[in-house]
């Protein structure tokens, strides 16, 4: 109404969204970058001396590449999206489908039939089997939460720097 101060609204602001998933990703993106960076670290340190990379076929290079960018990605995304860039989420959910890819396709490059690879990781896979295993779900779950609608809406909100009025014929601050 005319003749009434203005009233502030709280009501009407946007409400901040919450940064669960957001941070969730951003946290779990850590130990999948060091997993999917341990396992072509695993592999180079296993190597012996006189053995050369170039020895090894194009597709084992590639996967192991894979699963270097991989977990490249999957850090500056974790790093970026802690730091509330929404370039975060889309490196999290990139970096997560490199490694399920670099993941499915090992099997492939060596080789062996994917039945036989995962077989003989069960029985005798040890820490390596560990390691995919965790890969693999950490993968799924950043994949998941990266792609989440509260995440994007998260990391795109920004404060607002004006106050609200509440009411339509309300005067402005300039008005004496």
């Amino acid at each position: 109404m005319p003749g009434y101060p203005v009233t502030y609204s709280h009501s009407s602001s946007p409400v901040r969204p919450s940064g669960a998933t957001a941070i969730l990703a951003g946290l779990l993106g850590f130990p999948a970058a060091a997993a999917a960076g341990y396992v072509p670290v695993r592999i180079f340190l296993d190597m012996p001396a006189e053995f050369s990379l170039g020895a090894l076929p194009g597709w084992v290079l590639a996967d192991l590449a894979g699963y270097l960018v991989a977990g490249l990605v999957l850090l500056l995304g974790s790093l970026a999206t802690l730091f509330r860039a929404t370039a975060g989420a889309v490196l999290l959910g990139l970096g997560a489908l490199l490694a399920i890819g670099a993941l499915l396709t090992e099997p492939l490059s060596v080789g062996v039939p994917v039945a036989r690879f995962t077989d003989a990781m069960f029985t005798h896979g040890g820490f390596a089997m560990v390691d995919r295993v965790a890969l693999a779900g950490l993968s799924v779950l950043v994949l998941v939460l990266a792609f989440l609608p509260p995440t994007f809406r998260y990391l795109r909100y920004r404060t607002p720097t004006m106050p609200v009025f509440s009411s339509q014929g309300a005067y402005s601050p300039r008005s004496w």
